[in-house]
């Protein structure tokens, strides 16, 4: 059947006669929508004549919904998205999702809402949590609910580590000298999470050093970040966990005291009660390292145990292997390839009132870069054979690698730690945070707002 090529005026006749047709009950946009996936034959074909008869665009976010889940009628849809678009994008949900994030000046119907809200709920229930109504309003949002897609799981469905067991270095018989690592040191405390495990949970709920923290890793855009938990003006630290929901391939995380929606990348909520509070979850530095290089210089950390308390497949170079492996991304993104490839590494600093990324690959021609961000000069020291990057301010001086250590202008040598540099006289330069990332989730989120290093 093809709604556009066959007789038209035929089906607009058949649907004249038949006033009472599910579709046209209440919202009959809605109901025109809802025959995508729940509508009979003829409901269906009712519903597709109506919205081409009505040839407005602001259906087509409800469209690519009905597309993606509705896989037996995905070729009549995407003739009416056609027809109402003027795009010849043909079947693929991927394309049409890169469309919309194209053309944000699109504003969708509002039974947007009422459909999509029927769809996720009917994969999980618990998706009402973060999916209730009076936040879902266009003004009420940091971010489209048209690109919020569905991750594959449902709520927890990549359950978060919340306190977890530790062992010393010395029991951690499971890892391979160069498995990587999040290395974290909080007031001395210092902490291995392999990310063979935090790949299974991308979120842990901790307390280092005596500070609240949560660990979050998306692994689709290869950044994991490390927040303080404890905010201003709320009696307990805020606990994390994973939403199953995605936006532009980014993991949408949640509190499990308001189940508010949290942007991942910028720590900062976007659906849900506390999108207009004013909060910002402050980062702290950890970086990604070997085990071997980690449990070298920090001969008293521990590390995360086997016994996580979940049934997962723990070994190197499981979880996600074919997704780092490829160049490809798993769900749609717009992104500026011109300069670096979708999964590029980048390191991230969003310090100071500024954003600035620094190609992993620039530290292929040396391994420590002097370099500013905002007002504040920094210096970078960076593997990327180990994927580490560690920042720190740097004042007015200049350094350079030499006999395996850090040195200034004048020679003299400098001690790096996890919390500062250490000149000789004493002199301590702070530790900056930051992270690594892929390139495209440093574009799709800072990209127009951010400076990257040239070399």
């Amino acid at each position: 059947m093809s709604i556009t090529r066959r007789s038209l005026a035929g089906l607009i006749g058949a649907a004249a006669v038949l006033p009472g047709a599910a579709w046209a009950q209440q919202d009959p946009v809605l109901e025109a929508v809802r025959s995508t996936l729940y509508g009979s034959t003829s409901e269906f074909e009712q519903g597709m004549v109506f919205l081409i008869q009505r040839g407005n665009p602001d259906v087509v976010p409800s469209l690519i919904t009905g597309m993606r889940y509705g896989q037996r009628r995905r070729d009549e849809i995407a003739e009416v998205m056609q027809t109402l678009t003027y795009e010849n994008l043909g079947t693929d949900w991927f394309d049409w999702m890169l469309w919309q994030e194209k053309n944000a000046q699109l504003v969708p119907h509002p039974s947007l809402i009422p459909f999509k809200r029927e769809v996720l709920l009917g994969i999980d229930t618990n998706f009402d949590d973060f999916l209730r109504p009076e936040y879902l309003q266009r003004d009420k949002m940091k971010i489209r609910l048209e690109e919020i897609s569905w991750g594959g799981v449902v709520k927890d469905g990549i359950p978060s580590l919340d306190n977890p067991k530790l062992i010393p270095a010395s029991r951690a018989d499971y890892l391979k000298d160069d498995d990587l690592v999040f290395g974290v040191s909080i007031n001395g405390d210092k902490r291995a999470y392999p990310l063979r495990i935090m790949g299974w949970h991308e979120m842990f709920n901790d307390v280092i050093g005596g500070v609240p923290v949560a660990l979050a890793y998306c692994t689709l855009c290869g950044s994991g970040i490390l927040f303080e938990t404890q905010v201003a003006g709320r009696r307990k630290p805020l606990v994390f966990g994973s939403s199953g929901f995605l936006y532009r391939s980014n993991k949408l995380m949640f509190d499990r005291d308001t189940h508010s929606l949290w942007n991942q990348y910028t720590g900062k909520p976007v659906v849900g009660s506390l999108v207009n509070s004013g909060i910002e979850l402050k980062q702290r530095p950890l970086v990604i390292t070997t085990w071997a290089s980690w449990k070298t210089s920090h001969t008293d950390t521990r590390v995360l145990s086997l016994k996580t308390g979940h049934r997962r497949n723990y070994g190197s170079g499981v979880v996600y292997q074919e997704y780092f492996a490829s160049p490809e991304l798993m769900f749609p993104v717009l992104v500026d390839q011109s300069r670096h490839q979708q999964k590029d590494y980048v390191f991230a600093v969003r310090q100071f009132g500024a954003a600035r990324a620094w190609p992993l690959d620039a530290f292929n021609q040396t391994r420590v870069i002097n370099d500013a961000i905002g007002n504040r000069q920094l210096v970078l020291i960076g593997n990327p054979d180990k994927r580490a990057v560690r920042a720190y301010e740097r004042q007015s001086h200049r350094f350079t690698a030499a006999d395996g250590g850090l040195v200034d202008e004048t020679g003299r040598k400098w001690t790096l730690t996890e919390e500062a540099l250490i000149g000789p006289d004493g002199t301590r330069l702070p530790r900056v945070a930051g992270h690594i990332s892929y390139w495209f989730a440093w574009d799709n989120y800072l990209g127009d707002a951010a400076s990257v290093y040239r070399g």
